[in-house]
């Protein structure tokens, strides 16, 4: 074969193979075009969404619309389904036809107490004196448990005698909000013998507990009820095994059985 030919011969490979790689370029890029040109469905502010708002209410109020764009069109983000903003709240504004995206939102953009809650935790408002409530003491962030007495009859008992005993009913529970009428330095500003109240963070289950507790507990004068928060240490707090304690197991504690004995047989028994 002489050199034209041959010439000849590598000119027509080289443009089949340019023809070759034009035509999946351009069937690459039609491909391309028709899925953004295919339409979905978005969800987008129909009015100003305000910093602040939670999306349940933004939902609610019928803030959140839906509309159709191209694939393309689509942000980065977008939400599919409102419920991914339920929880949420809106960290910053949103103005009208905006699509919504998760970026805007933030869990972290929830202010006070409602920010705090998640899962089955309850914000409970406990009211006491300032004795009971610590305060002057306490502070938001702290961790407190509840200590209790309570007044009791044994069942089946044909004897009207009372019985108290106490014991710690709730542990490790959040200051979500501590009493008020406390000053920045710590000092009361109102009477010390006016009722406080504390907000706490408990689960479904131990708001039930508390308001059994401060509903029930007594002790034996009229001075206020048999309950108190106890503060935890802010730092690797224990806690000890559960017990009871009563008339009996205080007047028992660390003596002989020598001398234990000298009670049973007087008006405190062994089983108080």
């Amino acid at each position: 074969m002489t050199e034209r030919a041959r010439n000849i011969v590598i000119a027509v490979a080289l443009a089949g193979i340019a023809a070759l790689l034009t035509g999946l370029y351009v069937t690459s890029y039609q491909r391309q075009v028709q899925q953004g040109e295919e339409h979905v469905t978005v969800f987008v502010a129909s009015r100003d969404i305000p910093a602040g708002t939670s999306g349940a209410d933004a939902v609610a109020r019928g803030l959140v619309t839906h509309k159709t764009v191209t694939r393309n069109g689509v942000v980065p983000g977008a939400v599919s389904n409102t419920d991914q903003i339920t929880g949420l709240v809106a960290a910053q504004q949103i103005f009208a036809g905006e699509q919504i995206t998760k970026l805007r939102f933030s869990r972290d953009a929830v202010q006070g107490i409602q920010g705090q809650l998640t899962g089955t935790t309850r914000a409970f408002q406990v009211q006491g004196d300032a004795n009971q409530l610590l305060a002057g003491t306490l502070r938001t962030g702290d961790h407190v448990d509840l200590v209790a007495t309570f007044k009791y009859h044994l069942v089946g008992s044909a004897s009207s005698e009372s019985f108290f005993a106490t014991r710690t009913v709730l542990r490790d529970l959040k200051v979500l909000r501590a009493p008020a009428g406390v000053g920045a330095d710590g000092k009361i500003t109102s009477g010390f013998g006016d009722h406080v109240s504390v907000v706490l963070a408990v689960t479904d289950t131990q708001a039930q507990k508390l308001d059994f507790t401060i509903t029930n507990a007594s002790n034996n004068n009229s001075t206020g009820g048999g309950w108190s928060l106890a503060l935890r240490a802010p730092l690797k707090a224990d806690d000890s095994p559960e017990n009871v304690v009563t008339l009996g197991s205080v007047l028992r504690d660390g003596l002989r059985p020598g001398q234990a004995s000298q009670l049973y047989g007087g008006k405190v028994g062994g089983g108080q």
